[in-house]
């Protein structure tokens, strides 16, 4: 009906853009394969971006693909998140009802966050602290599993315009996507990105991506603008038409057909203005007064107005709408939307031109009759996007007693939908409008119904009015949750101030914001938290049983888990678990009993304790409190591989792998992987330990901290394997991802100081050995961490072992042994694989300090043999074999342990141990420990030193150990320095070493210069 009385601007050719269009249908075909498309489309406003977006999505259709999209809209900023996600999403939910439906099976109440069609999200534990990670999992596991069949095109238009929490979803799904036959392609405003604006950020973060493909789109030339003009005027262009308008349009798409429309209407181009928006206004000018009305109404609505909102706004009769739109649409100036039957600007330039023509007055006027018409008619929009936009037209109209409820309902739609960064804006608005709302309206707002962060504490929130710190306490959790931490620290600091010295008046909201002060403080590594901590404990001493109490009291229990495990953080956690239960908090208590069952394993209550944690991970479930579900699996694999119970510790930790993934717990997800590392690397399954600690570090985690953890399983791989430069690199990497020292948790700094002292003994740096145990000590080993101290004192004894009898290492040596032997006194073993730690350190304290026996070996080895750590007991059997063959005897079961240590150590990778079971049979002159064990076994014949030294070179390394410089070398051996010199760098290469210190203690750990037993 409307083609009738169109006026043609638009070239019916498609021109230029042959190379930008191949490389969308190469992706498309890439994506049909298989191979999951990223692309960002980018180019000023005008040069046609959206041309070419419908010529690829026709292209892609006429090929079977399934085509959404989904555009941003202007008012974004104001609380519509997702909003290009939710209509692609519900594009694609009517295209694929069924595939949709299939793939969304079990996660429709997460998912309706980005899509209200599927249900109402405000049942879901939308708080958690990675809820939004999990909707982002979610969404990227959706496109897949409906890509698995279909190809799938998703269109996102106008990034310029989107809002934070779109920016983070897109970030993610170009990070993460990896399976399907789909394709993204984004579109944005070059022109627009500023310096400060904040899609620029991301850009430049999906640059660093391989997978992310860009195309920008140049203006056209001349030979493209006349092209151009000769498909819009279906005949070829004046010449002096075509400089002239080539000239004014500078080659942009749009202005070309602004041009050729206004000399259509009888305006001479040359007399336009110089401003552009006279320009882009000619042509409305030219519409019906009744048209133009529309399209100013059209204007303030947003991106899209539906037809029924309109026809309320406008005040026009149907016929006259109708009327109206037809003269609108026939001019080229709106569109009807895609899949609604609203209507929209074609060009967005136009919108913009059309609204800073509006009146100041105009503008409210528009804005209120929008208002009022949702208001009595909520149907007249979809469900979910109401609130944002009622808050939006309330504001502009600037009623201010209207736009604050309308804005903190909005502020509590975008929680729901996970979009913190959205909330957290409408609540500055909310801020911002809090003084000029007369008191009535103030006090007719309830805290239950707009904030959720600050709990009743006792009060009657169904009469109490809401306050400007319960605003403020919202504000800090989104900000905090939306990764604003530093703005969440300022409203914090804000909200104690506001209270000053009131605080023991309010004492609950002030020991509130205190906790959140603390967790922020940590987050940014400002500190431990534990001041802040202290203080809302002091506020809370002594006052009834309370929610805020109880959280008070479970923060610092989950302190003290982590840095100071013991008597008080128990206290605590027994404590926070009976509050919460007094004051029916049950959130809390189940993150209390969390804490309350590691605690418990790590007191050596270890099966009640076990219980706890299963008990909490199970209830945690069923009330769809995933994240500490997740935490559960994190807690629940650690405790077990701090047991020595790695099988178990493998089984819950895959299992909750799989949990946190399918809930979209990345950082949870994380944190069990590392574990699930660890536990691998104890167990001797080396290859897949490594598969999994990559794994962490490629698909990255919104922590840092199981990064550090996956990093210090590689560095312990590298040592074991031989690649000490390796091992290094990743200890001081492992450092970066923990961050600063000034808050010391034992997990993270005693396998870090265990790591980087075994890096220090096989580079030799025995000092470097001493200062960093002594380090550790000096801080101490808290009930609990003994699992992480056995490892560490073990490094460091056997370090001080194989240094004896070097010069180098004589001073502080009787220091060391002493601090060690007070270590092995004090560290608790309190089951069997910690006992069979301290039985290993005692015999290499008695190696270190020459009165090692078999007798002492074949305990540890004992002890080992009934427990799941091979390369343990392989070291063990190989360091029996040497007491046993120095003891002159029993030849055949010193050639059976090299052979049984031989083999695990070949199936584990761990050259070091191999190569010192070769060289030990070598040099006891039995049978290479390679083949098949045999008895007895016979002398083997005399052969050249392992490492192929010369005798020459062997004299050179005796006085490299001895710690003689170059010069003194030469002396010694009447030879030129230069000669020492190319000597010495003969044996660290034979020896595969990099430095003299680890040359010399690698000689002597092998006895390689000592006469053949």
């Amino acid at each position: 009906m409307l083609s009738a009385v169109e006026t043609r601007s638009v070239s019916p050719v498609f021109v230029g853009r042959a190379g930008e269009l191949a490389a969308l249908t190469e992706a498309l075909s890439r994506a049909a394969a298989g191979e999951p498309q990223a692309l960002l489309v980018g180019g000023e406003a005008g040069v046609g971006k959206t041309r070419l977006i419908e010529e690829f999505t026709h292209l892609a259709r006429d090929r079977g693909a399934v085509v959404a999209v989904g555009g941003c809209v202007e008012i974004g900023a104001d609380g519509l998140p997702f909003a290009p996600f939710s209509a692609a999403l519900a594009a694609l939910r009517r295209a694929l009802p069924e595939e949709f439906a299939a793939a969304a099976h079990a996660q429709e109440g997460e998912l309706a966050r980005l899509l209200p069609e599927l249900g109402d999200p405000a049942g879901h534990d939308h708080a958690a602290e990675d809820a939004t990670a999990r909707l982002f999992e979610l969404t990227v596991r959706l496109l897949e599993r409906v890509a698995e069949d279909h190809t799938v095109v998703l269109v996102l238009e106008d990034l310029h315009w989107a809002d934070a929490s779109t920016r983070h979803l897109l970030a993610y799904l170009f990070r993460t996507l990896a399976h399907g036959r789909v394709a993204v392609v984004a579109t944005y405003r070059a022109d627009d990105i500023h310096r400060r604006h904040p899609l620029r950020p991301l850009l430049a973060e999906l640059d660093r991506l391989r997978s992310v493909r860009r195309v920008e789109l140049a203006r056209f030339t001349r030979a493209e603008v006349h092209r151009q003009l000769t498909g819009i005027l279906a005949a070829e262009p004046d010449p002096t038409l075509l400089d002239e308008i080539f000239r004014r349009s500078d080659g942009n798409a749009f202005f070309v057909e602004e041009l050729v429309a206004s000399e259509a209407c009888g305006c001479a181009v040359g007399s336009l203005s110089e401003s552009l928006r006279d320009l882009l206004l000619i042509r409305v000018e030219t519409l019906p007064e009744s048209a133009q009305q529309v399209v100013r109404t059209v204007a303030e609505g947003g991106s899209t107005v539906e037809f029924g909102l309109l026809a309320v706004v406008t005040r026009l009769s149907e016929d006259a709408l109708i009327e109206a739109l037809r003269a609108a649409v026939g001019a080229n100036i709106l569109i009807p939307a895609p899949d609604s039957d609203g209507y929209r600007f074609r060009h967005s330039l136009v919108r913009e031109a059309v609204s800073d023509d509006l009146l100041p007055g105009e503008r409210s006027r528009l804005h209120r009759r929008y208002a009022e018409a949702l208001e009595a008619d909520p149907g007249l929009v979809r469900a979910g996007e109401r609130a944002s936009r009622l808050a939006t037209h309330w504001y502009h109209a600037q009623d201010t007693a209207r736009a604050l409820p309308a804005v903190l309902r909005a502020s509590v739609e975008t929680r729901k939908r996970h979009a913190y960064a959205e909330q957290l804006t409408l609540l500055e608005r909310a801020m911002e409008l809090w003084d000029t709302v007369p008191d009535e309206v103030r006090g007719a707002l309830r805290p239950m119904d707009y904030a959720e962060s600050y709990p009743a504490c006792g009060c009657d929130p169904e009469h109490a009015p809401l306050t400007h710190l319960d605003l403020l306490a919202e504000a800090a959790v989104a900000a905090r949750l939306s990764g604003a931490r530093e703005r969440a620290l300022k409203i914090g600091r804000t909200a104690l101030r506001l209270l000053g010295g009131e605080e023991e008046h309010d004492p609950l909201r002030a020991a509130w914001f205190w906790v959140e002060r603390a967790r922020l403080e940590s987050q940014l590594g400002r500190g431990d938290g534990w001041a802040e901590i202290s203080r809302a404990q002091e506020l809370v001493r002594g006052l009834p049983p309370s929610a805020v109490h109880a959280m008070v009291l479970a923060d610092a229990a989950g302190w003290g888990m982590l840095r100071a495990p013991g008597v008080d953080s128990l206290a605590a956690a027994e404590r926070a678990v009976e509050y919460a239960r007094l004051v029916k908090a049950e959130a809390t208590e189940l993150s209390a009993r969390l804490t309350l069952g590691t605690l418990m394993v790590a007191a050596g209550d270890t099966e009640a304790g076990l219980a706890e944690l299963h008990a909490v991970r199970e209830r945690t479930i069923s009330r769809g409190q995933f994240h500490e579900a997740a935490r559960a699996y994190v807690n629940i694999s650690s405790s077990l591989e701090g047991l020595g119970r790695s099988r178990e510790a493998v089984d819950a930790a895959v299992d909750g792998i799989a949990f946190a993934r399918t809930r979209g717990l990345l950082d949870s997800a994380g944190w069990i992987r590392a574990n699930l590392a660890e536990s691998l690397v104890s167990l001797g399954a080396w290859d897949r330990a490594q598969e999994e600690a990559e794994l962490l570090l490629r698909t990255g985690a919104a922590s840092s901290k199981p990064g550090g953890t996956a990093l210090l399983q590689l560095a312990r791989l590298a040592l074991l394997r031989g690649e000490t430069a390796t091992a290094a690199a990743r200890v001081a990497e492992a450092r970066t991802r923990y961050g600063a020292t000034h808050d010391p948790i034992p997990q993270y700094t005693l396998p870090t100081a265990r790591t980087a002292v075994a890096v220090a003994a096989a580079e030799g740096r025995i000092e470097e050995v001493r200062s960093g145990l002594a380090a550790a000590v000096d801080a101490g080993f808290p009930p609990g961490t003994h699992r992480y101290g056995w490892p560490l004192l073990l490094a460091a004894v056997v370090a001080e072992a194989d240094h004896r009898g070097l010069p180098a290492a004589d001073a502080g040596r009787d220091e060391a042994l002493e601090r060690i032997r007070g270590c092995l006194l004090r560290l608790a073993a309190p089951c069997g694989v910690w006992q069979a730690y301290s039985l290993y350190v005692s015999a290499e304290l008695a190696r270190a300090e020459g009165r090692d026996t078999a007798g002492r070996w074949a305990e540890v080895t004992t002890a080992f043999a009934a427990l799941d750590r091979p390369y343990e007991l392989a070291r063990a059997r190989y360091r029996l074999a040497d007491a046993l063959l120095a003891e002159g005897g029993r030849r055949d079961e010193a050639a059976a342990l090299l052979h049984d240590a031989h083999t695990t150590a070949d199936r584990l990778g761990a050259r070091p141990l191999r190569e010192d079971a070769e060289l030990l049979a070598a040099r006891a002159r039995l049978a290479p420990p390679t083949g098949e064990a045999t008895a007895p076994a016979a002398p083997a014949p005399e052969q050249d030193d392992a490492f192929g030294l010369t005798p020459r070179e062997q004299d050179v390394l005796r006085l490299v150990t001895e710690g003689r410089t170059n010069r003194q070398i030469a002396e010694t051996l009447f030879i030129s320095p230069k000669t020492a010199s190319v000597h010495v760098s003969n044996i660290l290469a034979k020896l595969g070493v990099s430095g003299r210190g680890e040359a010399a203690a690698l000689a002597h750990r092998l006895r390689l210069l000592e006469t053949p037993v």
